[in-house]
């Protein structure tokens, strides 16, 4: 589209660029088709563009084999032409601002890919909620401003190299694609762009540690980055020297020094988590639940012993079931979403007493809880009979970082057709009661407020 094309289509539409919303729109087709090949959508594919405007990535996207489309436009100025060109079975467009969208929405329809034309001002908003651990993404392709892409790619020691590297880093590996220049652009702005594609590590490349400490230790390595690390952190000057020399780095060193690897290892030198603790211990049952005797856990999941386990659904008062995603380092069904709650009957524990103890640890909350469903063991379930509990509460909960990778509540009906569009992203238990019982979570809710 040439300038005079896009500034008539604009006058058409009664607008004119706004600088608050860092509208620089692109101009160069050629640009535009390329930046969506970047992200290489496939037939499967859920594309969601971020700031369509005028549509100059859009008219590549719709034309790729993308099966799903998603809009979102900020600029209410755009919203229904958007809608009158696109919208249709396979593209939909939301009203709502990138930065602050609920990520929720989003889930349902399929690997999720994110290409966009980035405003400057809030780029670094937009890419962290995008690259959060509730968001579904698995690569973005973004036009961004110079600066920052610069600021995403860098490398120890660089001046770029920071806490915004780090952070991003630690979860996503990013690539510039491409310099930008500002002439492709009307109006035209005082930078430089780049194309950068962010894509998500292999769970392979990321060493386990504590992700809140881990945020908190970069994020005061770097409040003041002439001063010295280990001052920063305030770890004593003996056990800072162990540290630095398990690192083969000077005691003197600097918080652009370490590389992503080397924070993780500082963390998990002053972390609580990786600290070795006893192997639990599992009553081993006979076909008919009955306890034959006691083993250590790897022990029973090795020689697939029949044992027991707890599933906990937690509703909120508005009907939304949350729903958990389990960490990337658990042993079995690493990733997948499941229950709100679910983990192993201990020793000489009843299921009632599993029940609430795992609701306490992974979600810190105490709440009663109502039996309603009983799974005999199987191949499927491997090899645990699974009881079954509902409970109510509105959150906010503490999850256990060392099982939940995140957590949130979702509407049933949503997460019906989500199991039954990608059965893949969710573990075969959870698949066996919501088969069974996602139809009937008001009846459960109400079983449950009857009995409370």
């Amino acid at each position: 589209m040439s300038k005079v094309e896009l500034r008539a289509n604009l006058e058409e539409l009664g607008v004119y660029p706004s600088k608050m919303l860092g509208q620089n729109f692109l101009l160069d087709s050629n640009l535009a088709r390329a930046i969506v090949a970047d992200a290489n959508p496939q037939e499967g594919d859920h594309i969601v563009e971020i700031g369509p405007g005028m549509g100059a990535l859009t008219e590549h996207i719709v034309a790729s084999a993308a099966s799903h489309i998603t809009l979102i436009e900020r600029d209410h100025r755009f919203v229904a032409a958007l809608k009158q060109r696109y919208e249709s079975s396979r593209v939909r467009v939301i009203s709502a601002d990138a930065a602050k969208i609920d990520l929720r929405e989003l889930y349902g329809y399929g690997p999720i890919k994110v290409i966009g034309n980035l405003p400057y001002s809030a780029s670094t908003a937009i890419i962290a909620c995008f690259t959060e651990a509730l968001s579904p993404a698995s690569t973005l392709v973004l036009m961004l401003q110079h600066e920052v892409a610069n600021r995403l790619a860098a490398v120890p020691g660089n001046d770029d190299y920071g806490a915004l590297t780090i952070l991003l880093g630690r979860r996503w590996c990013v690539k510039k694609i491409r310099i930008v220049p500002s002439d492709v652009f009307w109006p035209r702005p005082r930078v430089e762009s780049a194309v950068v594609k962010i894509s998500r590590r292999p769970i392979q490349e990321i060493p386990p540690c504590n992700e809140v400490l881990f945020r908190n230790m970069v994020r005061l390595g770097f409040s003041s980055r002439r001063k010295q690390l280990s001052s920063l952190l305030n770890i004593p000057a003996s056990r800072w020297l162990e540290i630095a020399t398990c690192l083969r780095y000077p005691p003197k060193i600097r918080a652009e020094n370490l590389n992503i690897k080397e924070w993780s290892f500082l963390v998990n030198q002053v972390s609580s988590i990786t600290s070795e603790s006893k192997e639990e211990l599992f009553d081993v049952v006979d076909e008919n639940d009955a306890v034959v005797s006691t083993h250590e856990r790897h022990f029973v999941h090795v020689n697939k012993l029949l044992h027991r386990a707890v599933h906990i659904w937690i509703f909120n008062r508005c009907g939304e079931l949350f729903l958990q995603k389990r960490s990337y380092w658990k042993e079995n069904h690493a990733g997948l979403w499941c229950s709100s709650v679910a983990g192993h009957v201990g020793a000489g524990e009843s299921y009632f007493e599993a029940a609430n103890r795992e609701l306490h640890e992974e979600l810190g909350v105490n709440v009663p809880l109502q039996p309603f469903y009983r799974i005999l063991a199987s191949e499927v379930t491997g090899q645990e009979f699974v009881e079954c509990f509902v409970g109510i509460a509105e959150g906010p909960f503490v999850l256990d970082p060392g099982e939940i990778e995140t957590g949130v509540f979702f509407n049933p009906e949503l997460i019906q057709q989500w199991v039954n569009a990608h059965p893949e992203e969710f573990t075969p238990l959870f698949k066996i009661v919501a088969k069974k019982f996602l139809s009937e979570t008001k009846r459960l809710i109400s079983d449950m407020e009857n009995v409370t």
